[in-house]
């Protein structure tokens, strides 16, 4: 795995995707009765050191970043998730173009590179028009733990991995693993690599300049909500989900379901 290439993609494309994202977040809010609270900080180490048999939390609000590399889209186009600024404008689902905050950072290292990294700390990627035609428009490395907006729906993309166009990734000759987030004002939706993605919802511990946001901003609103229904997240969750399956044929298909096909039909068409 590499640094995410370079293409050029075109105004009308990214219009085009910003307006599939606001249609699908509508959606979704109008179906939702309320939105989920924030998880609460895990108190975990911003740089997790692995090797084989270690465990690395996938989820976890500080752990739900984009690998270095990824691109965003502003207001003057896209660039690199680390080479942002506070203060730039970024368009967002729900509330137009909207200024950066801060931008969170933290790594996992591996501490044998003779091992392979534990399936807990792998990126998931997200190949190029996993989700739609040209969206994202190339692959796309996230955390297990963030959320990609589908109709009207966060879903962590953990959740979504079916093995070819929504895959795990190897991360080999990858002994540290950048991240990045970003956070705007309240919880919203940006366009990373033309995916609708979710924002930096809680700042805590996990991220290696935690210190530079206390000392900015103060303590942050423990009020913060979602933009948009959650599917859920952690380890709780995958039991449920897993439960839900088992009697799925008597519930008739749940939403996340009718995504998951939706994208495993897309996927055999990549085979």
């Amino acid at each position: 795995m590499s640094d995410i290439t370079n293409p050029s993609s075109s105004a009308a494309t990214r219009r085009a995707v910003i307006s599939r994202g606001l249609g699908a977040a509508a959606v979704g809010v109008a179906a939702s009765a309320m939105t989920t609270r924030a998880a609460k900080a895990d108190g975990k180490s911003a740089s997790a050191n692995v090797a084989g048999g270690s465990s690395v939390a996938s989820a976890g609000p500080g752990g739900n970043c984009f690998l270095k590399g990824t691109r965003i889209a502003t207001a003057k186009g896209e660039r690199r998730i680390e080479d942002l600024a506070v203060g730039d404008f970024l368009p967002t689902a729900f509330g137009g173009l909207r200024a950066i905050e801060w931008i969170g950072r933290f790594s996992r290292v591996r501490s044998d590179s003779a091992k392979a990294w534990v399936k807990s700390a792998r990126p998931v990627r997200i190949a190029r028009s996993a989700l739609a035609p040209n969206v994202p428009h190339a692959d796309l490395y996230v955390t297990q733990g963030h959320a990609v907006l589908i109709d009207g729906l966060l879903i962590p993309a953990g959740h979504l991995v079916n093995g070819t166009t929504i895959s795990l990734d190897a991360a080999d000759g990858h002994d540290v693993l950048e991240f990045f987030h970003v956070k705007l004002e309240t919880h919203d939706v940006i366009f990373a690599e033309g995916a609708p993605c979710e924002t930096l919802l809680k700042v805590d511990e996990t991220m290696s300049n935690f210190a530079d946001y206390l000392r900015k901003h103060g303590e942050q609103d423990a009020q913060q909500v979602h933009c948009a229904p959650i599917a859920g997240n952690g380890r709780r969750s995958a039991m449920l989900t897993k439960a839900r399956r088992l009697v799925s044929p008597l519930l008739g298909p749940q939403k996340v379901d009718v995504i998951g096909a939706r994208l495993g039909a897309r996927a055999s068409n990549f085979i």
